[in-house]
């Protein structure tokens, strides 16, 4: 069910996980984790699901806090799970512990962020549109805000579609590298690509954040994840950080 897990845990507190698409209750074509509700599944199946990743990782399913994405750069900040239609945001912080910030993707990268000696976590959903905008820089300082120093934040990225995989038109290439050159990328088949992770990672760099990881998994190759360019109608993962 949970696909990938890893974070610096005990004295620091800090926990990242990553779902993969197996365990939950959803049918074809969402089978079988969609933690997604705006993909045409059944909400009464997204919500079994989405209790389901919670209790696997000890955490409670009202204490996550999930976003209304729309592929841009605002970070909200967060306190408590939402009263109210979650805005349109595609990053969320929070310095308040067992809070769980949730992010949703099928070849987008999720980000996940956390300063554990500052108490401050953060997690952004960066696509290609999010990434040149710059959402991965608005939830760094988001944190920094909340008194998070980039020198000590611990970053995680996990499944995306690869930029050996991710086909686009030579113009947009063109536009995306004049953003973010490290970006500019190549199919295994020898046409223009992006590559979404190592634009990614390359803000983070920029930034000072130094303690990274990239998960190893290309959606789009992978069946045991979600694909949007690969099945177009599909499931969503989702990426959780949280302080103990």
């Amino acid at each position: 069910m949970i696909g990938q897990r890893s974070g610096t845990s005990g004295a620091s507190g800090a926990h990242f996980a990553f779902t993969d698409r197996w365990g939950g209750v959803s049918a074809v074509p969402f089978e079988e984790l969609n933690l997604g509700g705006a993909v045409g599944d059944a909400p009464d199946a997204v919500r079994t699901n989405r209790e389901l990743a919670a209790k696997s990782l000890g955490l409670d399913p009202e204490r996550v806090v999930w976003m209304n994405q729309v592929h841009g750069d605002l970070v909200a900040e967060v306190d408590g799970p939402w009263t109210r239609p979650a805005p349109p945001v595609d990053g969320l912080v929070t310095a308040t512990r067992g809070l769980a910030l949730a992010v949703l993707t099928a070849d987008c990268v999720p980000v996940l962020l956390a300063d554990p000696v500052a108490g401050v976590v953060a997690a952004a959903h960066a696509g290609r549109p999010g990434m040149v905008a710059g959402i991965v820089p608005a939830a760094v300082d988001a944190m920094e805000s909340l008194g998070a120093d980039p020198t000590r934040i611990v970053a995680r990225t996990g499944p995306a579609v690869c930029g050996r995989c991710y086909e686009v038109p030579e113009e947009m290439r063109a536009d995306v590298a004049a953003v973010e050159p490290a970006a500019y990328a190549e199919t295994s088949w020898g046409t223009p690509a992006v590559d979404v992770a190592a634009g990614v990672h390359a803000q983070l760099e920029r930034l000072g954040v130094r303690d990274r990881e990239q998960s190893p998994v290309c959606t789009r190759e992978s069946a045991d994840h979600f694909s949007y360019r690969r099945d177009r109608t599909t499931g969503r993962l989702a990426g959780y950080v949280w302080l103990d």
